[in-house]
């Protein structure tokens, strides 16, 4: 991705690993076409969303610097988002949804840049600028949800996802950007579509147990994309999907959209991405937003530890932490465990680079550099021993034999002996042992050698009990690689003919003369009107933008344009309501 975008204070204190994803906006590459667009989306959605909207959204449009008429650009909207404390970025389309949580709780606005095609003007799949900015922005505005929207991020962030959450997303994103691209731009769209549909079908139905990352997601579809606010009889659009799309703000408030009180039940509701919704969840404020979010997050393993969110971060197979119940954090790919028979975890192993950390800061000395080729420790209290080896002074370590520089033997309750030569133990700031140092050290389980001499010093983790484990590294400094993959599918970016850098340019004439101070000859309009004719018979926004400005010139030929327009909805009946949706603005 590029660097060079627009940065801020709030932008600058990103991680690399969320910068990674940072793109430049380049606003030149918006064509006539999708300013139309974009204005025509505006204006029906504001005209109808003043009614049906949270009371919010209008006035944060406002405070949020988007115009009605011009695609934002990431530089405008930062100097007033600034104001309420938030930024904004752009990105290229779907982005993995823990670096999306993520962007999030430093309340920056992740926006994909790109605006959907004019054939998908009332609803896309794929991310673009007119759900982003124009769904999200104007929102966090509301003091709130803004806060619902930063923690949502900070809790999401930590969500474990599984190895079929990878799966589905890359499958998820290949299929949003087919179906947003230009038929010419790809060879053999339909079918390609046919088989990313497949894929993404074949992946939903497989009997999976759905992750944490998974489930929160719902949360975040069900209230952040899709959300409604007040009553379930008289419930008003939050949701940023909703927001920016006028074909499902609409059917939304329709009776055949079942309305559901949110609860945390919505969790365990699964969605289509590429479907309108059959079943909405109403919120009766914001604040309620909250409750459920921590309901949720005490069910999670960043909460709840143990074996189960061990055993949820080696599914993951990616950078994951644990905590113990020293403080000692341990961050790396999690590979195995040992339990005993009340299935508490009794040693824990990681594979590759592995980074030790005490309150999200790496333990000098317990980088990467030293733990190379993974980590692994026993857990739990020695056996026949009460007191835990946390909790052990230094006159306790001495009367159990832990001398700084000399061989020691003991043995946990699980049955894992440790024999080797002790060379000096690290504490937590409360005064607990958290690490201990051995050379020349053996650990075996049964028959099992757990760790040999040969294999280097063993730095043996102190702990009873994983009380966390979460998505991601404790210190994101302490991996030079990107925790975060760029994603392999990248978004198709269209080549115009000739004939369309043609419509292109009379789209553009259009702009400058409703765009003019200076007096303008109508006739003008006249002559791109023949030729959209001409050349362009199946085009219906440009007719209608050229009669919104003949109507406002009182021109003479408006009969004309709305004669072809009556033409072109019955020979394009889905086009049908989109004429008669701009018609009726012209006459407000």
């Amino acid at each position: 991705m590029g660097s060079s975008y627009e940065s801020n204070e709030l932008i600058d204190r990103l991680p690399p690993h969320l910068k990674q994803f940072i793109k430049p906006q380049n606003y030149e590459d918006y064509t006539p076409v999708n300013q139309a667009v974009w204005r025509y989306v505006m204006r029906k959605n504001v005209d109808y969303l003043s009614e049906v909207a949270h009371e919010s959204y209008v006035e944060g449009l406002r405070k949020t610097g988007i115009s009605i008429d011009r695609i934002p650009s990431m530089y405008g909207m930062n100097r007033i988002l600034k104001e309420i404390g938030w930024a904004a970025v752009a990105v290229d389309g779907f982005i993995p949804p823990n670096a999306f949580m993520e962007f999030q709780a430093y309340k920056i606005l992740v926006i994909a840049s790109d605006i959907r095609q004019l054939e998908n003007i009332e609803y896309t799949p794929a991310p673009d600028i007119i759900h982003e900015a124009a769904g999200h922005a104007p929102i966090i505005a509301s003091p709130d949800y803004a806060e619902y929207l930063r923690r949502f991020g900070e809790v999401g962030a930590k969500a474990i996802t599984s190895a079929h959450d990878n799966e589905i997303y890359e499958a998820v994103r290949e299929l949003s950007i087919l179906k947003e691209a230009h038929p010419s731009s790809v060879q053999d769209l339909e079918n390609k579509i046919t088989l990313a549909e497949k894929k993404v079908n074949e992946l939903q139905q497989k009997k999976v147990a759905p992750s944490e990352m998974a489930l929160i997601r719902n949360l975040h579809w069900w209230t952040v994309e899709y959300g409604l606010v007040g009553s379930v009889e008289d419930p008003k659009i939050y949701g940023a999907g909703l927001l920016s799309s006028i074909g499902e703000s609409t059917w939304c408030m329709k009776p055949e959209v079942k309305k559901i009180p949110y609860s945390v039940d919505a969790a365990y509701q699964e969605f289509d991405i590429t479907k309108p919704q059959p079943q909405l969840y109403v919120t009766p404020d914001f604040a309620y937003l909250q409750e459920v979010l921590e309901e949720f997050a005490n069910t999670m393993a960043v909460r709840k530890g143990g074996w189960r969110g061990l055993k949820k971060l080696i599914g993951s197979k990616q950078i994951g932490t644990i905590e113990l119940s020293t403080g000692l954090q341990v961050s790396g790919i999690f590979t195995r465990m040992i339990q005993n028979e009340d299935n508490e975890v009794v040693y824990f192993e990681t594979k590759g680079e592995t980074a030790l950390a005490y309150r999200e800061k790496e333990v000098i000395g317990h980088g990467i550099s030293r733990h190379t080729n993974g980590f692994r420790s026993p857990l739990g209290k020695l056996k026949g021993i009460n007191l835990s080896i946390e909790n052990m002074g230094p006159r306790d370590l001495q009367a159990y034999n832990f001398y700084d520089g000399k061989p020691i033997s003991f043995e946990f309750e699980s049955g894992i002996t440790v024999d080797g030569l002790n060379v000096t133990g690290m504490r937590n700031l409360s005064g607990k042992l958290m690490l201990i140092q051995f050379t020349d050290c053996t650990v075996k389980y049964k028959d099992e050698v757990l760790y040999s001499p040969e294999m280097g010093d063993f730095d043996m983790a102190v702990g009873k009990e994983i009380v966390s484990a979460f998505a991601g590294a404790a210190d994101y400094h302490s991996f030079n690689v990107l925790s975060h993959k760029l994603s392999e599918t990248e978004t198709v970016r269209t080549q115009l003919s000739s004939a369309e850098e043609e419509l292109n340019d009379l789209y553009r004439k259009v702009r400058d003369f409703r765009e003019s101070n200076e007096a303008q000859d109508i006739s003008v309009l006249k002559n791109i009107f023949d030729t959209v004719q001409e050349q362009f018979p199946q085009d219906w926004l440009l007719s209608l933008e050229i009669l919104e400005e003949v109507v406002n010139s009182s021109g003479t030929y408006s009969e004309d344009i709305e004669k072809h327009l009556d033409q072109l909805k019955n020979k394009r009946p889905e086009v049908a309501l989109l004429i008669d949706n701009g018609l009726s603005l012209l006459k407000k």
